[in-house]
């Protein structure tokens, strides 16, 4: 689950980079850690530092510490929280354009457009 999870991420970060730039990236990763870390308390305290990049090397460590349900559940969580926060900045017709293509890659993504609304 950890490795899936990175790559999502690692996908995550190679699309929106471009974008949004590698600090905006990781901004959204960092709110989205701290939104998510009061259902999955696991996930307290990886929002804060300074780093310009998301953390992936972090993440594999915190979630690879987890069940397997739980981590599931907290790498979904984290994953929707992010989708939901690009969406209130950039409209959730543009995010769902440019995140459906990994989505669809990723066995620990959201489904489709169901869940996430």
């Amino acid at each position: 689950m950890a490795d899936a999870l990175v790559a999502t991420w690692q996908q995550i970060d190679a699309a929106l980079t471009p974008i949004i730039g590698g600090r905006g990236v990781a901004a959204l990763y960092k709110r989205s850690l701290y939104l998510s870390a009061p259902a999955h308390p696991w996930l307290a305290g990886m929002h804060e530092g300074s780093t310009a990049a998301i953390d992936l090397i972090a993440l594999r460590s915190v979630v690879s510490q987890q069940s397997g349900d739980e981590a599931v559940q907290g790498g979904n969580t984290l994953l929707l929280t992010f989708h939901k926060l690009l969406g209130s900045l950039i409209g959730l017709s543009l995010t769902e354009r440019l995140l459906r293509p990994l989505w669809a890659d990723s066995s620990s993504g959201p489904p489709a457009q169901d869940s996430i609304r």
